[in-house]
């Protein structure tokens, strides 16, 4: 069975990363230029939260903001879903399903590790699909009502 931590070795270090003070217009242009849905906002070596298109549709353009004058940390979404390294695929499916998420945090004992996203999940799916777990869980992740959530 799959774990957190072969999801996260499989994946390239992370390059998409932001400051907390940065302005929503340059973060906006990073998340263009790294072809990602969310950039991992950090503080030195300190996870501090994620910035995401749907942080700026929601918390800016939605509530009159300016991308010019807003920073990062204004908007960003700090309250996810936390994993251990040893947790399993099905579990991070299961998790991330009852949370109605598409990202989670993981953690190494006290260390931030690294993001799980539902396409993380849904690859294992897809090329372990026998091995991983039943199909229903990514049915139903798939099938999922995300009106009125901000990830």
């Amino acid at each position: 069975m799959r774990i957190v931590k072969d999801i996260l070795d499989s994946k390239p270090n992370a390059f998409n990363t932001v400051q907390a003070g940065t302005l929503v217009i340059d973060a906006l242009t990073m998340l263009n230029s790294v072809n990602l849905s969310y950039l991992i906002v950090m503080d030195k070596e300190e996870f501090r939260g994620i910035f995401c298109e749907r942080d700026y549709s929601r918390n800016v353009i939605l509530k009159g903001r300016s991308s010019d004058t807003t920073r990062v940390e204004e908007v960003m979404t700090t309250e996810l879903p936390v994993v251990a390294m040893t947790d399993s695929v099905e579990y991070c499916m299961n998790f991330m399903n009852s949370n109605k998420t598409r990202y989670l945090l993981a953690y190494d004992g006290p260390r931030f590790a690294g993001v799980i996203t539902i396409h993380d999940l849904l690859r294992q799916v897809i090329f372990n699909k026998e091995e991983v777990f039943d199909s229903t869980i990514a049915g139903s992740l798939l099938d999922n009502d995300e009106s009125g959530r901000i990830y």
